[in-house]
């Protein structure tokens, strides 16, 4: 499974260098042979380019014959809203928009995603209402961060 993980990936990102805006973000393989490709892109991924890729990544995982009698499934799809950010550049194209961040120890934080470096992210906070409401910024380093999910704020 893992070595039919590692040539995935690497089958993926060869055929997306044609297209430097997307990247993988993870591939996944269920005990039935369901393969789950996520890709991305810095201004987001299209059905159209999702199709591609999914009839691109099927005739070579067919040609190369990973799964003894064609005995596969494919998904290639960008991340749902459900999957937590993994890759620095999901938290770059992000900037901006409110997140919940876990942190090592359980403890959830929601905030405005500020910015990102290569050691953590800036988030911005809010605390009480009308009067009493604060901001505050509060660096997260990664190796601090457990998951972080994008949150759908309604105005």
């Amino acid at each position: 499974m893992e070595g039919n993980i590692a040539q995935i990936e690497y089958l993926v990102k060869e055929m997306l260098e044609e297209n430097p805006e997307l990247f993988l973000v993870e591939v996944r393989i269920k005990p039935t042979n369901n393969v789950k490709v996520f890709i991305d892109g810095d201004r987001g991924v299209n059905v159209d380019q999702l199709v591609h890729y999914n009839r691109r990544v099927y005739r070579r995982l067919e040609e190369l014959g990973l799964f003894p009698g064609g005995d596969f499934s494919l998904e290639v799809s960008s991340p749902g809203l459900e999957e937590p950010l993994k890759l620095h550049r999901q938290y770059l194209k992000n900037i901006g928009r409110y997140v919940e961040v876990t942190d090592t120890e359980g403890v959830r934080r929601e905030g405005k995603l500020l910015s990102v470096d290569e050691g953590g992210i800036v988030l911005e906070e809010e605390t009480g209402q009308g009067k009493k409401k604060e901001v505050k910024q509060s660096q997260l380093p990664f190796d601090r961060i457990k998951s972080t999910k994008i949150q759908i704020r309604i105005k």
